[in-house]
């Protein structure tokens, strides 16, 4: 009976395995750890999961392109509308930083901190927005200087803002399919982007290397230095058409050698602007995009142009091998406004007496 009163009253659960001890179980110090070293793993494979569907699957993105904001950082403030970024570093280190009407949904600081990245990239926005011309004054200009028609500045206004708000907001509406993807990407803006991690990120320069501040301030300075020559001293650097040279009173090396008047064959352009004013800088695009205009380029050029030239394709041959003018049947500059009537449309009579207009083999 006393052997049966013990047991009854012997735990049911041994020290060694309290519920409430998560070191009393049956399992082992090393398998625990062991759980927890998994659970660590399983984690930090998640966290790179996400980041890697935030990151883009293009090389050149990954490596530029951050995934990671600080939404805390001040973006439309007073030095974003005003500054560059030497203004903006100095306005930040010498504006007051009081607070104006605080307390107030007018609250608002000259001051908010230093000068960041964000501030730097909309002032970018802003002034790329604006440096550029507008397509529409093309057309503007086209109408007065081609056309010798009149046309009011109320219209004008109203044809440049109307394409411009058109322009806005097609991108608005492309931009979920066009820029938002981590597939999509835009090569000429990584350079842009990393000069910005370069003026704003701070990093420690590695033995016998340079910091992307240091390397950006190299290739500035040299540049800088190297336009000189093409730009002021040295100007017949900007095409250098030794084709022209050999043979300056050849009509057939101008048209083939020249780089204003013909094809530019041979031609060596050694002015950085030169190079890049056209499809803009070669060294952001992609090999592929490179190649492929330079392919269209070569075939237009070299093959199709020269070969409807010498084989006087459209009375190729009466006109420039290279111009962007219009032309009557007998080589004389074509008079388009003797084709255009007072309410700007085309006079079909006066047409059919100047005869029909022709374009030189380029541009045909």
């Amino acid at each position: 009976m006393e052997e049966s009163r013990d047991e009854i009253k012997a735990p049911l659960i041994s020290k060694d395995e309290d519920v409430n001890n998560p070191w009393s179980s049956s399992k082992s110090e090393a398998e625990i750890k062991e759980e927890e070293e998994e659970e660590e793993e399983e984690e930090e494979e998640e966290e790179e999961e996400e980041e890697g569907e935030e990151n883009s699957p293009v090389r050149q993105v990954a490596l530029t392109v951050p995934t990671t904001d600080e939404p805390h950082l001040p973006v439309l403030t007073f030095r974003m509308w005003i500054a560059v970024v030497p203004l903006g570093q100095l306005m930040a280190a010498k504006i007051t930083d009081r607070v104006f009407f605080k307390g107030t949904g007018w609250e608002f600081s000259l001051n908010p901190g230093p000068f960041n990245v964000k501030e730097h990239v909309l002032i970018t926005i802003f002034a790329n927005s604006g440096a550029g011309s507008v397509y529409a004054i093309h057309v503007v200009t086209v109408v007065k200087v081609f056309y010798k028609q009149h046309i009011t500045f109320f219209v004008s206004l109203i044809v440049v803002l109307t394409t411009q708000v058109l322009g806005f907001g097609w991108a608005g509406i492309f931009r979920r399919y066009l820029v938002e993807p981590a597939a999509m990407w835009w090569p000429a803006n990584l350079v842009q982007v990393s000069l910005f991690r370069a003026l704003h990120e701070k990093e420690e320069r590695s033995k016998g290397g340079v910091t992307r501040t240091q390397f950006f301030l190299i290739a500035f300075i040299c540049s800088f230095a190297y336009y000189v020559f093409p730009g002021y001293l040295f100007q017949m650097l900007t095409s250098l058409s030794w084709i022209c040279w050999i043979f300056p009173k050849s009509v057939l090396a101008q048209q083939l050698g020249s780089g204003l008047y013909g094809l530019g064959i041979g031609a060596i352009g050694l002015d950085w602007s030169t190079i890049s004013s056209y499809l803009g800088s070669p060294l952001a695009s992609p090999w592929f995009a490179t190649a492929n205009v330079a392919a269209g380029f070569i075939f237009v050029m070299y093959v199709l142009t020269p070969i409807s030239y010498w084989l006087n394709l459209y009375s190729a041959q009466t006109f420039p091998i290279f111009s962007d003018a219009l032309f009557t049947s007998t080589g004389q500059e074509y008079n388009i406004t003797s084709i255009i009537d007072s309410g700007f449309h085309l006079d079909v009579a006066a047409y059919d007496r100047q005869g029909p207009l022709y374009l030189s083999t380029f541009l045909q």
